[in-house]
């Protein structure tokens, strides 16, 4: 399956999640069917001041080709753009915030 279209991240605030979508380069704009296919998704629980984090899925027919690294930076950036942090439950986010340190500013402090 050839995977040269265009990913794009969806937001969709009422189900709290972020969707990747990959569109086909060679569809027509004017088709009724959209030639769109989900690629994974992040999932999160908003609260007022931060984002938690809490799962990362890539469907097995497209691990492996950065589409997870794709989808948690674009995530990052939107909460950025909202001035909230985030709380990284999910294992991937929480390594890829550790290999991005551009992002560990947002990362909320455990108070006690």
């Amino acid at each position: 399956m050839a995977d040269s279209g265009t990913l794009r991240i969806v937001h969709s605030a009422p189900q709290e999640r972020y969707e990747a979508i990959l569109t086909d380069p060679e569809s027509d704009p004017r088709d009724v069917e959209p030639t769109d296919r989900l690629v994974g998704y992040l999932d999160y629980v908003s609260e007022p001041y931060q984002v938690i984090l809490t799962h990362t899925v890539i469907l097995d027919a497209y691990s492996g080709r950065g589409y997870a690294g794709q989808l948690v930076r674009t995530v990052l950036d939107d909460i950025r753009s909202q001035g909230k942090q985030v709380v990284p439950v999910c294992s991937y986010v929480r390594h890829y915030i550790d290999q991005h340190p551009e992002y560990a500013d947002l990362v909320a402090s455990v108070t006690s």
